[in-house]
């Protein structure tokens, strides 16, 4: 999950970072699959809690974990305060219902998403969490597509051969949705995170001097 660029002091340094990460996207994917409330408030509550400690995290990378010269550092600052705003939000406004639930993970998703994305882009060549940023820009942008493409009046009767009462409506198809992103995001942060912390050999060279593809 790195690039070619092998930088074994930035990867000592920032591999903590993307571990933290996955901490509490993985403890809230782990409350909604087995948590029985998949109410647009419940998820709200949920969102703004992983959101507040992601920023939490993010900031100190940018801050403490990153050379004070990397031109990624303002962008990560910048996705911290994003993220911080959007958790803010969401804790205050779980008793507003699913269009703030729809709002809130859309508007956090496309700004996070995008700014890590053009992140990763921006650092190919010179870093190596490039890849790691892009992937993770892009996962963020697909939530925001999945939210958006979700009706909110959606409602389906459970019921068939299943035989299993109750409706799976909107709220519980987002919050489903929510889950799955985070359960993702989690085990990419901590193979990344590893690997960082492991991989910090610098690639062969070839007889004739020249590094190996």
């Amino acid at each position: 999950m790195s690039d070619s660029v092998d930088d074994a002091g930035q990867r000592a340094r920032y591999w903590p970072i993307p571990v933290l990460r996955a901490v509490p996207a993985a403890v809230v994917a782990l409350v909604i699959t087995f948590s029985s409330n998949h109410a647009a408030g419940y998820g709200l509550l949920l969102f703004g809690g992983f959101v507040v400690v992601d920023a939490l995290v993010l900031a100190w990378a940018a801050l403490r974990r990153m050379p004070f010269d990397d031109r990624s550092r303002p962008t990560t600052l910048v996705q911290a305060v994003v993220s911080l705003l959007a958790g803010v939000t969401a804790l205050a406004t779980n008793g507003v219902g699913l269009a703030a639930f729809i709002a809130v993970v859309v508007g956090w998703a496309v700004l996070t998403g995008a700014l890590e994305l053009a992140q990763g882009l921006r650092a190919r060549g010179r870093s190596p969490f490039a890849r790691d940023w892009t992937t993770m820009g892009g996962l963020t942008l697909l939530l925001a597509v999945a939210f958006l493409l979700t009706p909110p009046d959606y409602s389906q009767q459970l019921g068939g051969v299943e035989r299993v009462t109750g409706t799976l409506d909107a709220p519980v198809v987002l919050v489903g949705l929510l889950g799955a992103y985070l359960a993702i995001a989690a085990v990419f942060h901590v193979i990344a995170g590893l690997s960082h912390k492991w991989g910090t050999t610098a690639p062969a060279a070839a007889p004739d001097g020249a590094p190996h593809a």
